[in-house]
């Protein structure tokens, strides 16, 4: 089994670790947002310096700063208004007659002992993080007793397999092992670390190493290979639920960071309406007019509440395209790059 076939079943470990998707799922929003904004107001006053009507003429003949400033008002109001909208969709998941509320607890105590007697655990943790690891960890344990069982097999050709499988399920096993000890719900790393364990490959390979030696496998063996399946489809629903609850965390912390910032912006742009003309700020700073300096620093601003939505709304995006589906359904070509038979 190549080493590609580890990680995540949209897209692997090694493929998760590039640049871009670092970029999209890892880095602080605000770090992003900052970046972004650093990078649009650079542009701005860069351009100060190519052979274009120069801005203090715009702003003479056109009243430019009004004109720039005034949209920014209205479309920081109406944006603002998206959060309501936000809020109405993340608290309607959570609202609902007692019954409801009760049907909910009592699937989600039937889940969690289903878990517990699949992987033998008494009490499994009550932390997301946590639940994950055992939950992983359990992964791990079935398939060493699988490769115990297989160890007198006559089948040459399926000892071989099963070694490479339990060494690809137990190597990726220990890696999101030891990234979720510790991790914390809130912060990404317990959707980044559960996006690397690729369930829906190993549950693929499992069915496929039994279909392809159903006449060599011991009733014993196979029996274990059916653990090991049942262990993995339980890590889907999981990590499902628990993305799930994370979409809804960050949906808020995007609503709370767009009220924090719209008001800010919204008196940097009356300031701009009220104050900034053409006859102020006279004079240039490192061979840039000054009016550029102060007027970029204006839009930045005002662009600052939809660049926010952006960042947030891009993780959330990314994580959703590449949870798409759940269970043995393997929706990109790269995942089934060779086949173990």
């Amino acid at each position: 089994m190549s080493d590609d076939d580890s990680g995540d079943d949209s897209g692997g470990q090694d493929r998760l670790g590039g640049a871009r998707l670092w970029i999209l799922l890892q880095l602080n929003r605000w770090a992003l947002t900052g970046s972004i904004l650093f990078v649009v107001y650079v542009i701005l006053v860069a351009a100060s310096l190519i052979d274009l009507t120069p801005l203090r003429t715009i702003v003479a003949t056109h009243d430019g700063t009004f004109w720039l400033f005034s949209a920014f008002i209205g479309a920081i109001i109406t944006g603002t208004s998206i959060v309501v909208t936000i809020n109405q969709l993340v608290l309607s998941q959570e609202l609902g007659a007692i019954g409801d509320q009760r049907e909910r607890m009592s699937e989600a105590m039937d889940f969690r002992q289903t878990v517990e007697d699949t992987i033998s655990e008494d009490s499994s943790p009550p932390e997301p993080g946590a639940f994950l690891f055992e939950l992983v960890d359990g992964v791990s344990e079935r398939a060493n007793e699988l490769e115990e069982v297989v160890a007198d097999e006559r089948d040459e050709a399926l000892r071989e397999k099963i070694e490479d499988y339990v060494d690809d399920v137990t190597g990726n096993a220990e890696t999101v092992k030891r990234n979720l000890d510790g991790a914390q719900f809130g912060t990404f790393q317990v959707i980044w670390n559960a996006l690397q364990f690729n369930y829906s490959r190993k549950i693929y390979d499992a069915r496929k190493i039994r279909d392809d030696h159903a006449d060599s496998l011991s009733e014993n063996a196979d029996e274990k290979i059916d653990h090991v399946i049942d262990t993995l489809k339980l890590f889907g629903p999981a990590r499902e639920h628990f993305k799930t609850l994370y979409f809804q965390w960050e949906l808020i912390n995007l609503s709370r960071a767009l009220l924090y910032i719209s008001v800010p912006a919204l008196t940097i742009m009356a300031i701009m309406i009220m104050y900034i003309d053409a006859n102020t700020l006279l004079g240039t700073t490192l061979g840039i007019d000054n009016l550029v300096w102060v007027t970029s620093a204006g839009f930045v601003a005002g662009i600052s509440p939809f660049v926010v939505f952006i960042t947030y709304i891009l993780r959330i995006a990314t994580v959703a395209k590449r949870t798409l589906a759940m269970g043995p359904f393997i929706l990109r070509e790269s995942e089934r790059d060779e086949d173990l038979g």
